[in-house]
């Protein structure tokens, strides 16, 4: 039988429906694009509410096919599937399978109870043991590949549901990620992203101590051109960090550092840890340890109490770091967090307002970075050709992550390329987010 996925989300979610489709192919299923599945697979976002809409939206076009005779089984997991499963599986009857997070691994099993005739919800604790070497099937080019290294999370912020879908931090031994990435870089992956929810808490469950910088320096020994690190949360940078990516040249100067906000005020109500001195301290002392460094962050405005003042903080702290990669989210209040019953909550015109003016603010430090970039030789990952004729490529820099940051547009003067392959480009033009070069000899 033909099995499909549809993925919505983040990156681990990415790898989870890499990991189903690995087991499904793996129990003898033909795996095809999700319009050419007789087995839909939604992998759903439930983070928040936004996503929320989306993956029903999805999940309700899935329907219109099943109702249609185009699916005969549908499957929904992911986080929605684990944060509301009586009321997807009473209020969407042509759900067959409701698989919870926790029970990725037996998707095989309950998909074979569901062929018998089963309407199956299979909803339990989140958690299940990640020490298991799973199979995965990567997409196709394959070049890239993300490496999940931990799940769930253990910070308890404020405005933040992923404990209460996902469970507690839970990391995977080093020995399964070694010979996970090893099985990666077999099968021809040329940048390997490092996630979790919290990537420097890596290894503070199970050795007892933050252990990211081993781990990192053991993977950069194997082999890959480009190793990056995502979703880095600020206190676990340790100097022990700053060394292994110092010293190896494959691993990118690039860091993703979710701060979420800058006024003290504001930090404090979101239940962060640490500082915006200490951030301050830190952020500086990257950038002297490691020249060229990249800074991406994220910073969400509208958070319940935040005021004028604090808006100018963020402001100012933005206008003075000048992070090269910056996104921002308006806050919504998702039932079950402590931020939800939050006094003070911001006015929805208010909120977009200030993304806006964070938004205006971001794109002119981001000109301002890629018109120094015009007349330089970069290393560029290319991804796609999109003019056979003209030989024109898009990729990416070092200093962009697949799908959040920008791209380059390669004119190669008709040398025949392929996507995957690094090459030294000449940058020509830049606008505010991406860049446009030749080829280089």
């Amino acid at each position: 039988m033909t099995a499909g996925m549809i993925t919505l989300g983040c990156p681990k979610n990415q790898v989870d429906s890499e990991v189903m489709l690995g087991l499904l192919q793996a129990a003898g299923y033909k795996i095809v694009p999700p319009e050419r599945a007789r087995v839909l697979i939604i992998n759903t976002c439930g983070f928040i509410t936004p996503a929320k809409e989306e993956a029903i939206e999805v999940i309700m076009a899935a329907v219109r096919r099943k109702l249609q005779g185009q699916i005969e089984l549908l499957v929904v997991t992911g986080c929605l599937a684990q944060r509301y499963p009586q009321q997807l599986f009473a209020e969407i009857p042509e759900i067959d399978l409701l698989l919870g997070t926790g029970e990725i691994p037996r998707l095989p099993l309950w998909l074979s109870r569901v062929r018998q005739g089963e309407r199956a919800l299979a909803v339990r604790q989140p958690h299940y043991d990640y020490r298991q070497q799973l199979p995965r099937l990567l997409p196709a080019p394959g070049f890239s590949a993300y490496l999940k290294i931990a799940e769930g999370c253990s910070n308890r912020c404020a405005y933040c549901a992923i404990p209460l879908i996902r469970g507690p931090l839970r990391s995977r031994p080093q020995d399964v990620l070694l010979r996970e990435a090893e099985q990666l870089l077999g099968a021809g992956v040329k940048e390997l992203i490092v996630v979790a929810q919290d990537t420097t808490a890596y290894g503070r469950d199970l050795y007892g101590q933050a252990m990211l910088p081993q781990l990192l320096d053991r993977l950069a020994g194997m082999g890959f051109p480009w190793i990056r690190l995502m979703y880095c949360y600020p206190e676990g940078i340790t100097p022990q960090l700053v060394e292994v990516m110092a010293r190896r040249a494959n691993i990118c100067r690039y860091l993703d550092i979710p701060l979420q906000h800058a006024s003290p005020g504001v930090l404090r109500a979101m239940g962060r840890r640490g500082s915006i001195e200490e951030v301050r301290q830190l952020l500086a002392g990257l950038r002297r340890e490691l020249p060229g460094l990249v800074l991406r962050t994220t910073f969400m405005v509208g958070f319940p109490g935040e005021s004028e003042a604090d808006m100018s903080c963020l402001l100012d702290f933005m206008q003075e770091i000048k992070f090269e990669r910056a996104g921002f989210f308006k806050f919504v209040a998702e039932e079950g967090t402590a931020a939800a019953d939050l006094p003070g909550q911001v006015p929805e015109q208010v909120k977009e307002e200030r993304y806006q003016r964070c938004m205006a603010l971001q794109q002119g430090i981001s000109h301002q970075y890629n018109q120094q970039l015009v007349g330089r030789d970069v290393e560029v990952l290319l991804e796609a050709r999109l003019a056979r004729k003209r030989g024109i490529y898009r990729g990416r820099t070092r200093a962009d992550a697949p799908e959040i940051d920008g791209l380059v547009y390669v004119r190669a003067a008709g040398k025949p390329l392929a996507a995957g392959d690094l090459v030294k480009v000449r940058i020509k033009s830049a606008s505010e987010y991406d860049l446009k070069g030749d080829l280089r000899p």
